[in-house]
C-alpha cells in the first residue's frame, strides 16, 4: 500500500471513532468510508492486473498471491453441545450448529430455546416479537 492508501485508511478509522462519540456526522462518515473502500479495490486490482501482466517474468510473486488467497481460515470457535459440554472438532461443531438450526425449522425445542418458552403455552398465544420481553 502507499502513503495515499494507508492516509484514507486511517481516515476512515478516525471518522468511525468521531461517528461513535457523536462527533461526525453519519453521511460525512460514509462518504470517508466509500472513498477507502475505493481507493482499496482499486489498488488490489491494480496489483492483481499487475502480478498477471508479469507472470511469466516474477512467477514466485504471483504464486504466493494465489496461495495466500487459497488458504482458510477458522472462524468457529469452541461450542457447547446439549449436554454442556465443549466441542472443538470439526464434525462436531457441525453436528451441534446442524442441530441447532435444524430446530428452528422442527419446532423441536432443545435445551438453549427451553430457557425462553418456559411457563408460556405458545401453542394458544402469539409468539413474542423481537422488541417484546421474553420472561
Amino acid at each position: 500500500m502507499n502513503k495515499k492508501l494507508l492516509g484514507k485508511v486511517k481516515q476512515k478509522k478516525e471518522a468511525f471513532r468521531g461517528w461513535k462519540q457523536g462527533q461526525v456526522a453519519w453521511e460525512k462518515y460514509r462518504e470517508t468510508i466509500q472513498a477507502a473502500r475505493d481507493q482499496v479495490r482499486k489498488a488490489k486490482a491494480l496489483t492483481e492486473i499487475n502480478l498477471a501482466r508479469d507472470v511469466k517474468d516474477n512467477k514466485k510473486s504471483f504464486y504466493r498471491y494465489v496461495s495466500d488467497k487459497m488458504r482458510t481460515r477458522e472462524n468457529v470457535g469452541p461450542l457447547r453441545n446439549e449436554m454442556g459440554e465443549l466441542v472443538t472438532q470439526d464434525m462436531e461443531k457441525a453436528e451441534v450448529l446442524n442441530d441447532f438450526f435444524a430446530s428452528v425449522f422442527t419446532g423441536k425445542s432443545l435445551s438453549h430455546t427451553a430457557q425462553v418458552t418456559e411457563g408460556r403455552d405458545w401453542e394458544n398465544t402469539e409468539p413474542p416479537t423481537v422488541g417484546e420481553d421474553q420472561v
